[in-house]
C-alpha cells in the first residue's frame, strides 16, 4: 500500500471517529424525519396539482356540454322559424363542443387515475411518517436514558476514584499524625530524663552534669533510706528480747 493511499484512509478513519463523536442520534432522527415530513408535503402539492387539474378538465367538459345543449336548441328553434342556415351553424359548432367533450374526457379520467393514485400514496406515506414519528420518539428517548445513565455512572466512578484518593490522603494523614505523637512522645521522655535539655531555660540554667548529679543522689538516698528501714524491720523484734534478758541479769546480781 502507497504511502498515498495510507494516508487517505488514515484521514477517513480519524473523520469517522470525529463523526461518531460529534454526531448525535436525535439530530440525525429529527432531520430524517423532518425530510420525511418534507416529501410528505410534496406529494401533498403534487396531488392538489392534479385535482386542481382535473377540476379545470371537468369544467371546460362541462361548459362544453352546456354549449352543446345550447346550440341543440338553438338548432331546434331555427329549424321551427324555416333558417336553415343557422340551424345548419348551430349544429356545426355543437359538434365541435361535442368534440371538444370527447378530447377532454380522457384527460379527466387520467387526471382522476393519477389524483388517486396519489392519494393511495399520500396516505401511506403519511402512515409511515407517524410510524417514523413514533419510533424517533421512543429511540431518542431510549438514548436520553442511556446517556443519563451513562453520565451518571462516569459520576460515581469520578467520585469512588476521588474517594479512593481522599481516603489514601486520609490513610497518609493518620499515619503521619501517628509518628508525630511518638515522636512527641519519646520527646518528652528523653526532656523527662535529663538526655535532652529543656530548650525553654536560659542557657546558663541548662547543666547535664548537675542534672546527673541529682538524678543519682535522689537515687543513693532512696537506697540508703530503703537501707535503714530494712534494718530497723530487723532490728524491731530483739528489742524485747533483750529486755528480757536485762531483767533476768539484775535479778540474778540482787541474789
Amino acid at each position: 500500500m502507497g504511502i498515498a493511499r495510507r494516508l487517505a484512509l488514515l484521514f477517513r478513519v480519524k473523520a469517522n471517529k470525529a463523526l461518531d463523536r460529534a454526531e448525535d442520534p436525535r439530530e440525525v432522527l429529527d432531520y430524517s424525519y423532518e425530510r420525511q415530513v418534507e416529501m410528505l408535503a410534496k406529494v401533498r402539492r403534487g396531488l392538489a396539482d392534479v385535482a386542481t387539474s382535473r377540476k379545470r378538465v371537468e369544467l371546460q367538459i362541462r361548459l362544453a356540454r352546456q354549449a352543446a345543449d345550447r346550440l341543440q336548441q338553438q338548432a331546434s328553434h331555427a329549424v321551427e322559424l324555416g333558417k336553415d342556415e343557422l340551424a345548419r351553424e348551430a349544429l356545426t359548432r355543437r359538434s365541435a363542443a361535442l368534440a371538444q367533450i370527447d378530447q377532454l374526457q380522457p384527460q379527466a379520467d387520467a387526471l382522476k387515475s393519477e389524483e388517486d393514485k396519489l392519494t393511495v400514496a399520500s396516505q401511506r406515506l403519511q402512515e409511515k411518517v407517524e410510524a417514523f414519528r413514533t419510533r424517533k420518539e421512543t429511540i431518542k428517548a431510549t438514548y436520553t436514558a442511556a446517556e443519563a445513565q451513562s453520565k451518571i455512572g462516569e459520576a460515581v466512578s469520578g467520585i469512588s476514584e476521588e474517594m479512593g484518593d481522599v481516603g489514601l490522603a486520609m490513610q497518609r494523614a493518620e499515619d503521619k499524625t501517628a509518628q508525630m505523637a511518638s515522636r512527641a512522645q519519646a520527646l518528652d521522655e528523653l526532656m523527662a530524663s535529663g538526655a535532652l535539655d529543656d530548650a525553654s531555660l536560659p542557657l546558663g540554667q541548662r547543666d547535664d552534669i548537675q542534672a546527673a548529679l541529682e538524678a543519682a543522689k535522689g537515687g543513693e538516698a532512696t537506697v540508703e533510706g530503703q537501707l535503714a528501714q530494712l534494718k530497723a524491720q530487723i532490728a524491731a523484734p530483739q528489742a524485747p528480747a533483750q529486755l528480757a534478758t536485762g531483767e533476768g541479769t539484775q535479778q540474778e546480781k540482787e541474789a
